[in-house]
């Protein structure tokens, strides 16, 4: 096995494994695996558009019990001044300024609140769509309905069903972490398995729930275990072709156990060749995935524009609202007008979109 003749497989169109992608993402230079990417991205997305959304990132409570070292958002149900649960006029009014710029979607997360189940979230859901009728709902996480089915003594698979009658239209891929037991044992021991991660994507794809997939690097996780995570995205989407895009990006140590560990341990936070190498490779792996996006949030602007420039095909969101990332350190939110004129500055055509990646 050598670059070269993994690069030749990989530009004849062919499909790479998992030794060949390991020893691509060890080995390959990084202008090599741009250039890999690059000519991929240009094959499925000759148009030369890069496009973006304007959602609004709305958590509902950050009340959790699962208590994940990597996080800096969640708060202890005892916390009685870090910890909430938003009132309804008060998820309203944010709801209704995203509208009112232009905002056609609210991606929906929270905590894993012990006392609100699948009732209190299938009432809430109800009752934005009838406000908004138009709006989409990208909403929940796997973990998240798993917790949910837990509380309210409910299958995932109902859970799915009774929150997508509700008015949830997609689901997001957090929680992923890196799907590798070893790893998730370290920072989330009380979190979904990646098993069930996995399964509860599978069964959203089922009843035709359209949803992302994500990866948080950079932490304690191997390249095996970073390729194990593609494998079985990919070996997902082969399936069931439920995936609309990939987002991949890197952990942020601020305000967190498991940053304050790793910290004290000599360890230094990814740095942007990191992200770039791992963004080539997400680019090369996943041939089945129509669309990478970049992540602003959490590299900024200038490097996601960067990235257009070696597989990614989105520039992701305007988001109104940020609340998980911010909470470690990271603050890189951007207009509309600064989205655009990264898009063009990179030689490409900025488009705004909506979930399903069609262009608005």
């Amino acid at each position: 096995m050598n670059v070269k003749s993994i690069c030749s497989k990989i530009l004849a169109g062919e499909r790479i494994g998992f030794d060949e992608g390991v020893y691509l993402h060890d080995n390959a230079g990084l202008d090599t695996l741009a250039y890999l990417a690059d000519t991929i991205r240009q094959h499925m997305h000759p148009e030369g558009v890069v496009s973006y959304i304007i959602d609004r990132n709305l958590n509902p409570t950050n009340v959790c019990i699962t208590d994940c070292t990597f996080c800096s958002f969640y708060a202890k149900p005892k916390d009685k001044e870090k910890s909430y649960v938003l009132e309804r006029e008060d998820i309203y009014k944010r709801i209704q300024e995203t509208v009112d710029v232009g905002g056609v979607q609210i991606l929906m997360q929270s905590g894993h609140h012990p006392k609100l189940g699948c009732e209190w979230f299938e009432d809430l859901l109800k009752d934005i769509m009838a406000r908004w009728p138009e709006l989409h709902l990208h909403a929940m996480a796997p973990s998240e309905i798993e917790h949910l089915g837990r509380v309210s003594k409910l299958s995932t698979l109902e859970v799915l069903k009774r929150l997508q009658a509700a008015g949830m239209k997609s689901m997001p891929g957090g929680g992923a972490e890196v799907l590798t037991d070893s790893v998730r044992a370290k920072i989330a021991p009380r979190k979904t398995s990646s098993d069930d991660w996995i399964n509860i994507m599978e069964e959203a794809h089922s009843i035709g729930m359209r949803t992302t997939a994500t990866m948080m690097f950079g932490h304690v996780e191997t390249t095996a275990d970073r390729i194990e995570h593609l494998q079985r995205v990919r070996d997902l989407q082969d399936r069931t072709g439920g995936f609309t895009a990939f987002i991949g990006w890197t952990f942020q140590p601020g305000s967190n156990p498991l940053g304050d560990e790793l910290l004290a341990s000599g360890w230094s936070k990814a740095s942007h060749a990191e992200y770039f190498r791992m963004t080539c490779i997400s680019r090369i792996y996943l041939d089945n995935f129509d669309n990478i996006q970049a992540s602003f949030v959490t590299q900024g602007a200038d490097a996601a524009q960067l990235a257009l420039r070696i597989g990614c095909n989105d520039f992701g969101s305007v988001m109104l609202e940020e609340n998980v990332v911010s909470a470690a350190g990271c603050f890189e939110l951007v207009d509309v007008s600064e989205i655009e004129k990264h898009i063009t500055q990179a030689g490409f055509t900025p488009r705004q979109r909506n979930q399903a990646y069609a262009l608005l």
